[in-house]
């Protein structure tokens, strides 16, 4: 079958199979999700972080730039290594927690244009203008971000993103030699919930939102 044919079959597909994942996934991914400070021993499995990625692979990009880049600190060493490099506050949350993903992303995801994005060549845009480059692998590898933490919500597990932390010196001890810089941590796991706090304010609808 036709690529683009197959694509659309999928997606057709699909919308008859599910059309929404309900009030209970809308609660589990964000309504009644918590960000999570202590964790319990239960661990997170090589094959959950394996799933973990093919969704978070999955989600859209720009272009399909796909500038992230991921490091599990799952060891005692590694996360030694991340300790130091974090707010003092945070570094507890980091040991306790059974993975700390550092979220980086490469102003050089550019390279890999030909692969990711074959329909046409956007190499030029971004080898030619290193301020889009950094600033679309910056946007991009956030949006990557947030659909970690919204996959492993889905997965059951709990999350614990971070910024309270040293970009250079996290820089210096897991990019060194290369192009990748981080972006945020998050912590992953199963939640303690006697360190949760009280759910704090959101804004409402009319306070942020105008439809025009």
């Amino acid at each position: 079958m036709d690529p683009v044919q197959d694509a659309i079959a999928t997606v057709e597909a699909l919308r008859k199979r599910i059309t929404d994942i309900g009030e209970d996934g809308l609660d589990l991914l964000f309504r009644e999700a918590r960000t999570h400070n202590a964790w319990t021993d239960k661990p997170v499995t090589d094959e959950q972080i394996q799933t973990l990625y093919q969704s978070v692979i999955n989600g859209p990009t720009s272009g399909n730039c796909l500038p992230s880049r991921f490091i599990f600190c799952q060891t005692p060493e590694a996360k030694a290594r991340l300790m130091p490099c974090v707010a003092p506050g945070n570094a507890t949350k980091i040991e306790t927690a059974p993975v700390c993903v550092i979220i980086g992303y490469d102003p050089m995801f550019w390279e890999h244009l030909p692969k990711l994005f074959p329909h046409k060549d956007m190499t030029g845009r971004y080898r030619d203008d290193p301020e889009a480059a950094e600033s679309g692998s910056f946007r991009n590898s956030t949006l990557q971000g947030a659909y970690l933490i919204i996959a492993a919500r889905a997965m059951g597990l709990d999350i614990g993103a971070m910024s309270g932390f040293d970009n250079e010196a996290v820089d210096k001890e897991f990019f060194a030699g290369t192009t990748v810089k981080s972006n945020f941590l998050c912590n992953i796991g199963y939640g303690d919930t006697s360190g949760l706090f009280q759910k704090l304010p959101r804004f409402d609808f009319d306070e942020i939102c105008d439809v025009i």
